[in-house]
């Protein structure tokens, strides 16, 4: 008598046209863009994923962004009968306590970051009112917003109150919530909102409205990360917009900024558009792959500010297109990460705090590139991470070590860097903490 499985694939054959259906392979994995799109996704929903790649972006940006320094700066340091490498120096060792702070950041507890808070705040907010005392404040092209700290090195507190902000404001927040207060508007704004009134107006007393735009996108990064209802969002975009719209009337020099967006012939050398025309062609002179590191032509003293707030313009120049489009995918891949942070926390200082690191260096970067594409007017601002300066790079090296700390945090994360430490498996607490079971030993014959 047949059994009744083989009567089954009878059954089946007969239903399928008389033979039977071949079974799946096992352990094929689909191909074509489906099966990479699903590869992608496993990887990226690691636990470790957002933490490597906060680490890998972060510290790639900060190396490529050496290199150009370098290769930009070096005109400019022989104009002013330095060494070629002045510059570079300068920001090496900017980048090495940035190294040291970032490393630092990484280690510190959550309770810890959140202790710092107020001592950065008030520590902020002190400097920046000695830069409007004459004599202790300089002025640098044209905006009173740095501090001389003896020789060559200045300070720019102002860079430090962005730091100083997010802390801040997610710590607040964070208490707030766990009062239960943030469903009432007025415990939403108050004192957030007049706390960051009086770090744009010490900033704007120095004429930067460019770093006050950056405070201003912080501000509304916290206060969307916190679930702001629309209307009052708006409500207080509009403030804000309105203010800037003023400021700006007011300041011819801000009004040929705005003149100059899309401009594409500098006139003389003191058009107000020669820096912004000057941009333009050294991207478009880079081609697909750049003229060669060290070859740009327009850092040879066409091009203001070839080592700051221009660097993107000389990379896409000796890089080309290939270097530029690496540079948007790391900051990408950094800002993406950093939403995943706060988006995957149950902490919510570490979900503000993060959204506000992530809004930080997002914003900063596409004002930063949009001035120099002329998609933006130029807001004198730098690319994070990149651009020459020590007093903006060591706060934003801190506060990627922030992101990290809180990638770390994640209980996944935690688990699998546990795992991963040397003497994971040693004795602790008097029992074996080891995955790898025991074998009895066998005699050497024996299989």
């Amino acid at each position: 008598m047949p059994s009744r499985t083989a009567g089954t694939r009878k059954a089946a054959a007969a239903r399928g046209g008389g033979r039977p259906a071949a079974a799946a392979p096992r352990g094929r994995r689909p191909g074509g863009p489906r099966g990479l799109y699903e590869r992608a996704r496993r990887a990226w929903d690691r636990p470790l994923t957002a933490y490597y790649v906060i680490v890998g972006a972060g510290l790639l940006i900060t190396a490529l962004g050496l290199v150009m320094v370098y290769s930009a700066s070096m005109i400019t340091a022989l104009r002013y009968d330095l060494v070629p490498s002045y510059f570079f120096r300068k920001q090496f060792f900017a980048a090495l306590i940035g190294g040291g702070l970032l490393l630092a950041a990484s280690r510190i507890p959550v309770k810890l970051h959140r202790a710092l808070a107020y001592p950065i705040l008030v520590g902020a907010i002190f400097l920046m009112v000695l830069v409007q005392i004459p004599g202790i404040g300089v002025s640098v092209g044209g905006n009173q917003n740095w501090i001389s700290l003896g020789g060559p090195f200045m300070l720019q507190p102002s860079e430090f109150g962005k730091l100083a902000l997010i802390l801040w404001g997610a710590d607040l927040l964070a208490r707030k919530q766990d009062m239960k207060l943030l469903t009432q508007w007025k415990h939403m704004l108050v004192p957030l909102v007049p706390g960051t009134f009086l770090l744009l107006g010490l900033i704007m007393l120095g004429g930067d409205m460019g770093t006050a735009i950056i405070l201003t996108a912080i501000l509304f990064g916290l206060l969307w990360t916190a679930g702001a209802p629309t209307r009052l969002f708006v409500g207080v975009l509009g403030v804000a917009a309105a203010i800037g719209a003023l400021l700006i009337k007011t300041s011819p020099h801000r009004m040929e900024r705005f003149g100059c967006l899309g401009a594409s012939d500098p006139g003389g050398a003191g058009d107000p558009c020669w820096q912004a025309a000057h941009g333009i062609y050294a991207l478009a002179s880079g081609g697909w792959f750049g003229s060669g590191l060290g070859a740009s032509v327009e850092k040879w003293g066409q091009l203001p500010e070839a080592h700051t707030d221009f660097i993107f313009a000389v990379t896409g120049e000796e890089l080309g297109l290939a270097g530029t489009l690496s540079v948007l995918v790391l900051f990408a891949a950094l800002g993406y990460a950093g939403i995943r942070v706060a988006g995957g926390t149950e902490d919510p200082f570490v979900r503000y705090a993060a959204g506000g690191v992530t809004t930080w260096i997002t914003a900063q970067a596409v004002i930063n590139i949009g001035a120099v594409l002329g998609l933006l007017p130029i807001a004198g601002v730098p690319l994070p991470l990149f651009s020459y300066g020590g007093s903006a790079l060591l706060p934003t090296m801190f506060a990627v070590g922030l992101l990290i700390a809180f990638a770390r945090q994640e209980p996944a994360a935690k688990a699998a860097l546990a795992m991963r430490r040397p003497g994971w498996g040693k004795r602790a607490g008097g029992r074996w903490k080891s995955m790898r079971r025991r074998v009895k030993k066998r005699p050497s014959g024996e299989r």
